[in-house]
């Protein structure tokens, strides 16, 4: 193996810890911002006595989740139970093989240009659809192996939510790819340049992929398998300790790779936004569009009541399935 090979072994494996250590820490803030925007939003301070304006109540959550019993129901399927947080939570940080937070930066110690992604492949966008989908196994097999009639149905509803509305998802993303005739990420981003973002000649697209994304991650208004009114509290009632943290971390994550396919779909990823200065490094641009969306999603979940579910399979198989149909049709007529 000569040096340039050794090299690019290591930058991968640096780019691999780098990000897994990233997305692990990425739910110590989240919560806290989580708690602070609902704070702010229904007119009260939010956490406030751990820390300066409750800063460290993030780490007080960890310790407690790190020293808590682990209960494993009786009757529990014990081998599913255990290894079911991590089926859902490993695909939620695989997807991150192919997403580039940005293009290129030069390190003058080795004088080296790095790709500020892991790789790049040409099947990206189905690459990270197909990974993101298998999360739902991790949690259909934790409610049935709970051995709980609440955990099982949040299972079932979770199935039937994600497939559902995977679809319209899936469909959303095929617009963007015939416009940038490109499967790529990275290709997809640089044909943004300019006034070329896909949220112009893409909006019925966005609309959809966001309303999608929502119940994708199971937030609010579509966090039916999880509904503590009718399921006390769904498909990981019966987990305590580490392995209810794993399913939190797993949608945590979830919600900030549909922030950042938003970014890099339609709203031209590390490119500076049209007649606005390019004053800032690209990776700057792109965390801070990132950010904005992680902000939406976290209003959005504090100002609208939850759907019956019902009303949420209507919405993804009457609604957004033949609107995204519809979309590929003007789109391709668009394109001829």
């Amino acid at each position: 193996m000569d040096i340039n090979t050794l090299i690019e072994v290591v930058l991968i494996i640096v780019k691999v810890v780098v990000v897994t250590m990233i997305l692990f820490g990425l739910p110590i803030p989240l919560t806290w911002i989580e708690r602070k925007v609902a704070g702010h939003i229904q007119l009260r301070l939010g956490p406030y006595r751990v820390g300066p304006h409750g800063i460290l109540q993030p780490i007080a959550d960890t310790i407690k989740l790190m020293f808590k019993e682990d209960i494993i129901p009786d009757k529990a399927d014990k081998w599913l139970f255990k290894i079911s947080p991590i089926l859902a939570m490993v695909p939620a940080f695989a997807v991150y093989a192919t997403i580039p937070f940005g293009d290129k930066i030069t390190i003058p110690v080795i004088n080296k240009e790095v790709t500020l992604y892991i790789a790049d492949m040409n099947v990206g966008i189905l690459y990270v659809l197909a990974v993101a989908g298998i999360s739902v196994y991790g949690i259909i097999l934790g409610g049935w192996a709970s051995n709980s009639r609440y955990a099982v149905m949040g299972g079932i509803r979770s199935a039937a939510q994600m497939i559902s509305y995977e679809i319209a998802l899936s469909f959303a993303c095929i617009g963007v790819v015939m416009v940038a005739n490109s499967l790529s990420l990275v290709d997809i981003v640089n044909a943004q340049k300019g006034l070329n973002w896909n949220v112009i000649y893409q909006p019925l697209g966005f609309i959809i992929f966001l309303i999608a994304g929502l119940a994708e991650i199971n937030r609010i208004p579509f966090d039916l398998p999880e509904d503590e009114g009718t399921l006390a509290a769904g498909y990981h009632v019966e987990y305590s300790a580490m392995r209810f943290s794993f399913f939190m971390l797993t949608e945590y994550v979830a919600m900030v790779t549909i922030s950042v396919l938003s970014v890099i779909l339609f709203f031209g990823g590390w490119n500076a936004p049209p007649f606005i200065p390019d004053i800032l490094p690209p990776i700057l641009w792109f965390v801070g569009k990132v950010a904005l969306f992680i902000y939406l999603f976290m209003w959005v979940r504090f100002t609208f009541p939850r759907y019956r579910f019902d009303q949420l399979m209507a919405i993804g198989w009457k609604i957004l399935l033949p609107l995204s149909l519809l979309n590929i049709l003007v789109t391709g007529l668009f394109l001829i």
